[in-house]
């Protein structure tokens, strides 16, 4: 194979994450490859985190991030964290700041192996979501599904986390919600001209919460963190829960709760597990790629 880069095959609680070091070179991983490599039950991911050299001063790198249907991404928590492992395995460092299209985030791995990452500021303004009809509280918009006078998901909470969410409070388990069904219809509603993220969230206690998300450009994921913000954030803006909590990501398997924590500053840190599978070798044109014979973990 020619014209090929190292990545590695990672996941951040299941979500789905290929790590593809473009260091050294001033080319993009295509969408067209993003497409090759997902439609490969091998490959399949739900973003890939392209790490490029660094292009503002004080940061490491700078993040591309893309969905599998080769759209691009403004922010990743889970993925970050695999950024930080795999760079961490390289360098030995621990601290990193990443610039990416949705700004400069800071992340760290402690000595547990855990990483949090500075998610940045959520923004609550309905432009700044994006929103094609202006609200004054975003806390609770008109948007709904099913029935007039018995809707199935009602009354989400909006706001951008990086990229754009909604969250949905439900009573029951999100797993009992056919999101499958309702996820594209809400991701692609006009409401959002820039598409959203969909959760369903659930109140387990005044410190814990239940979420399930339907990732904008991904589809039904087994996780997203920046959705898990979202509803930390606005389970705290609510009064549902205070300002830090742990989430259950309902569709996950792998039973570590995430810990987000609204800062006063209004930052919101969010701190989980990254875990290595494999690496290999791809051509970020085409999409063609090659698995490394040594099954032991490898640095990028």
């Amino acid at each position: 194979m020619t014209n090929t880069v190292e990545f590695a095959k990672m996941n951040g609680l299941g979500n789905k994450i290929l790590v593809v070091d473009m260091r050294g070179r001033k080319d993009m991983v295509t969408p067209s490859a993003a497409i090759a490599l997902n439609a490969d039950p091998q490959t399949a991911f739900d973003q890939i985190m392209a790490i490029h050299d660094p292009r503002a001063a004080g940061t490491d790198a700078y993040i591309d991030i893309l969905n599998c249907d080769g759209s691009k991404a403004q922010a990743c928590g889970n993925g970050t964290r695999c950024v930080v492992q795999a760079l961490s395995s390289e360098t030995g460092k621990k601290a990193f700041t990443f610039q990416t299209v949705a700004g400069i985030l800071n992340a760290t791995e402690h000595e547990d192996g855990m990483i949090s990452v500075d998610m940045g500021q959520p923004q609550f303004g309905w432009k700044n979501i994006p929103l094609s009809e202006e609200f004054h509280d975003t806390s609770r918009i008109e948007l709904q599904i099913g029935p007039i006078d018995n809707p199935i998901l009602h009354s989400p909470a909006v706001m951008s986390i990086g990229n754009p969410h909604a969250v949905f409070w439900v009573d029951g388990d999100p797993m009992e919600f056919d999101l499958e069904r309702f996820g594209p219809l809400l991701e692609n509603h006009p409401m959002f001209p820039e598409k959203a993220n969909i959760t369903l969230a659930q109140v387990i206690s005044e410190s814990a919460l239940r979420t399930r998300t339907f990732e904008r450009g991904a589809g039904l994921t087994l996780a997203c963190g920046s959705a898990a913000c979202a509803a930390a954030v606005s389970a705290a803006r609510t009064g549902r829960t205070g300002r830090t909590v742990s989430i259950d990501v309902a569709s996950s398997p792998v039973r570590i709760p995430l810990t987000i924590e609204w800062r006063e500053d209004n930052h919101v840190i969010m701190t989980g597990p990254a875990a290595w599978e494999w690496a290999g070798a791809v051509d970020p044109v085409t999409g063609t790629w090659s698995r490394d014979a040594a099954p032991e973990k490898a640095a990028l």
